[in-house]
């Protein structure tokens, strides 16, 4: 029997050289062709699939912050006359000048419009742009909300992995019923416990820190410095309670899961350390979920912390979000939204796409 009427023998006998002609270059990018060229092809779809749903996502808050606060109830042209006695034509005026006078459908394409060129109107309340009003608000809320990002989750990574790998005993206990615990408190009402008890004082505690604000004023230098970091104590304490709960549960659960592997138990067998073991093997597979988690919150750093900012009288922009809706600001209210919105879309988007390159079984 011939090799051409065997397909078995063809299957088994393999290519007669490096190339169809010999030549080891062709037989590079015949291979280059194979999986990987397969896998890479896979990937970019994969990243195209989650871009496109970034972009839905994002006209969907577009329409959403347009329609929404329209429903809050208040006229916002009486809100900004401050009270004050205004004639029905000087009310008039004043919608036709914010473009308050047009149908809802008209006023949205308006909008849309703009947004697309980055305009997101005039502040009714501020008379300012309302990209300027963000980005005079930003710096203090990025202070104080990516200070309390990088300890919750450094403290909440750590303290996950610990409790984990000593699952049942007394620490384990303790730490995971404290953060379930934190995790529950609303966190404003966690701010106000703090206000009342270290910066107004209760009993033998005296008041230590500052009831709000981002500083005290007419400092300079280091100083000003200290003074930032001594207002910045309670919220950023508030903040990292509730953010290091959520990462330690996450961190202490996706180790759980890894530490039943066969890996482990051969790591194991051929000696190596419990410490190294963990270190090396267990904790780098079981950060795969955390990971995800530090993405989502690295978006939530740009929303701020809207009732944490309000609680301590933050100058960030959650408090100028807190503002805007006592007016009802639309423009203020509708950018900030967005903003908060995006950052948020923005960074779960990437970690969807960096997390096929932590696991490859991701996205096939």
């Amino acid at each position: 029997m011939t090799a051409d009427s065997n397909p078995a023998l063809l299957d088994t006998e393999g290519p007669p050289g490096p190339g169809a002609d010999g030549d080891p270059a062709k037989a590079g990018s015949a291979s280059a062709r194979g999986p990987r060229a397969r896998n890479t092809r896979a990937y970019l779809l994969y990243v195209a699939g989650k871009l496109g749903g970034a972009i839905v996502s994002l006209f969907a808050v577009l329409v959403t912050s347009f329609f929404l606060f329209r429903l809050i109830p208040g006229d916002p042209v009486k809100q900004m006359t401050g009270g004050k006695r205004v004639s029905a034509q000087q009310l008039a005026a004043m919608r036709a000048e914010f473009g308050l006078d047009k149908p809802v459908m008209t006023q949205f394409w308006d909008y849309t419009g703009k947004v697309l060129s980055g305009d997101f109107g005039t502040s009714y309340q501020f008379h300012a742009p309302v990209m300027e009003k963000i980005t005079e608000a930003l710096p203090a809320t990025l202070l104080l909300t990516g200070t309390a990002y990088i300890l919750y989750t450094l403290i909440g990574i750590w303290l996950g992995t610990r409790t984990a790998w000593r699952n049942g005993r007394l620490g384990d206990r303790f730490h995971t019923g404290l953060a379930l615990t934190l995790y529950s408190v609303p966190s404003f009402w966690l701010g106000l416990l703090l206000i009342i008890t270290f910066a107004v004082g209760v009993g033998p505690i005296p008041g230590m820190f500052p009831t709000g604000g981002l500083e005290s004023g007419g400092e300079s230098g280091f100083a000003y410095v200290v003074d930032v970091a001594h207002h910045m104590v309670l919220p950023v304490i508030t903040l990292v309670a509730v953010g290091y709960a959520q990462t330690l549960l996450v961190m202490r659960s996706s180790l759980l899961d890894e530490m039943g592997s066969d890996y482990l138990t051969t790591a194991r067998a051929k000696g190596l350390r419990d410490d190294l073991v963990r270190r090396r093997h267990a904790v780098p597979n079981a950060l795969l979920p955390t990971v995800t988690l530090m993405f989502v919150n690295l978006g939530t750093v740009v929303a701020g912390a809207i009732l944490v900012e309000t609680v301590f009288s933050w100058p960030g922009l959650g408090g100028l979000f807190y503002a805007a809706l006592s007016v009802p600001d639309l423009p203020l209210v509708q950018g900030l939204f967005f903003v908060f919105s995006a950052a948020v879309i923005v960074m779960n988007t990437l970690a969807d796409v960096i997390y096929p390159l932590l696991d490859p079984r991701v996205g096939r």
